[in-house]
């Protein structure tokens, strides 16, 4: 689904006009954007959390000559679908419990995530 077709979407389920909409998709996502640049976490409440994580320098290889070469240090962006949208997409229901062990996870989100690639 591309931007222009959730402009779509919101134009056809909300009753905004189409420019209405295109300003809201546009304010919505810079302020994700901004609000990810600032290095905080972005949790959508039944979809998900979008977490900015910082990764090492490290050593890596160059897969075509098999050198030796050091990555940067940089950061990267994270999304951990929340169980609701997991049970979406296996077609399943959500119990409380899941809902509970949810809440329970997203409390401490990004304090516990190593640098994994």
């Amino acid at each position: 689904m591309t931007k222009a077709e959730i402009v779509e979407q919101i134009y056809e389920r909300v009753g905004f006009s189409k420019k209405e909409a295109a300003e809201l998709v546009e304010k919505v996502f810079e302020i994700m954007k901004e609000t990810l640049a600032e290095g905080e976490k972005v949790k959508i409440s039944g979809f998900g959390n979008f977490v900015v994580r910082e990764k090492n320098a490290r050593k890596g290889r160059n897969p075509q000559t098999g050198q030796e070469i050091l990555l940067d240090a940089r950061r990267v962006l994270t999304f951990k679908p929340s169980l609701v949208l997991k049970n979406v997409l296996n077609e399943t229901e959500v119990t409380d419990e899941d809902r509970a062990a949810e809440a329970r996870l997203n409390e401490g989100l990004g304090d516990e995530h190593g640098d994994e690639d």
